[in-house]
């Protein structure tokens, strides 16, 4: 189970819009769960919109009355059952947020589930997709999608697998349970500064321990080591995070490089190595040097001019990490 950062995501979310649209089908499967994760919203102080297609017969009757009776804080739209469910809902251009609940994941042509996508993805690989969600449909609906959020109504669109707590995994947890289409995501690069600043860190650091390429950094290892910590927030929530480790008067190594694995293809990484260059240069350090076995951080750093090399001078530094290939860069202009 992702763990869930709701004071933090909270102070985001509160206020706003967040609708939720999903077809007769999707909801009679998942009627419980939905309406707990959308009272769960309300909780919040989150607004909340449910579109659905129930047909207006007698045999829904009873799923009406208990959708009124449940969520009295949600304004919910029926849409007609003969209509084109997505163009109705894309029409009506739902503030915020948008989530659609589907039966699968939105995956590749590999069946790898995709995290995060800006408009321009979404338009580079659209023949993926469609039946790959369970819904043939849906993949015309995808350039829709993609002209309202340029226009900014909405300015996100959610595709999640419905599932018990896939809302509130998606918008409370740092990983998310679906996909998350958005042009306006918002990058800075800040020092922690507080101890729930150091639990995010250590939470995405944790993330990649079992993959081999990080050694272990526990939140006293943080916490210790705190103003050596930077991390990069995208819109207000950390998803990454860097170590800057003083090696002489000259020279900082980049440590612990982690990205949230949904924000993958957003060059997210390259936005952390630019902006920990620039702090390492405003901090008056003139090399940086970092050892990684990580073949996607290796192609990061020479597409930023790191070059592979084994300079006599870190040759201790190299001996803590024997086999790790060490990059270094010089110019930091």
């Amino acid at each position: 189970m992702p763990r869930l950062y709701i004071e933090e995501y909270t102070r985001i979310l509160a206020g706003q819009q967040v609708s939720i649209a999903c077809r007769e089908g999707v909801l009679r499967d998942h009627f419980t769960a939905i309406i707990n994760d959308i009272k769960f919203l309300n909780r919040q102080g989150i607004i909340t919109i449910l579109f659905h297609n129930m047909a207006n017969r007698f045999a829904n009757r009873q799923h009406f009355r208990t959708l009124a009776k449940r969520l009295p804080e949600t304004r919910i739209i029926r849409v007609r059952a003969d209509t084109d469910f997505y163009a109705d809902v894309l029409d009506r251009k739902p503030d915020f947020k948008l989530i659609f609940l589907e039966r699968k994941f939105l995956t590749d042509l590999e069946g790898r589930r995709l995290n995060t996508l800006n408009t321009r993805n979404v338009r580079d690989t659209l023949q993926g997709y469609g039946s790959l969600i369970g819904n043939a449909n849906f993949r015309a609906a995808l350039e829709k999608i993609c002209n309202c959020i340029e226009t900014g109504h909405p300015a996100r669109v959610h595709i999640l697998p419905a599932r018990k707590h896939t809302i509130k995994h998606e918008l409370f947890s740092v990983e998310g349970t679906g996909t998350l289409i958005a042009n306006n995501f918002e990058e800075s690069f800040l020092p922690i500064v507080s101890n729930t600043d150091e639990q995010l860190i250590a939470g995405i650091l944790n993330l990649y321990k079992t993959k081999g390429y990080l050694k272990p950094r526990g939140s006293s290892y943080i916490a210790s080591h705190h103003q050596n910590f930077y991390m990069t927030q995208i819109d207000g929530i950390a998803v990454g995070c860097v170590e800057l480790k003083p090696i002489d008067v000259q020279t900082a190594e980049l440590g612990a490089l982690a990205i949230s694995t949904r924000f993958r293809g957003q060059r997210v990484g390259v936005f952390t190595v630019k902006a920990f260059i620039a702090e390492a240069r405003n901090r008056g350090y003139q090399r940086i040097i970092s050892l990684t076995k990580n073949p996607r951080l290796q192609t990061l750093y020479r597409s930023l001019g790191f070059v592979r090399q084994a300079p006599a001078e870190y040759a201790k530094r190299q001996t803590q990490s024997p086999g790790v290939p060490m990059f270094v860069k010089t110019n930091l202009n």
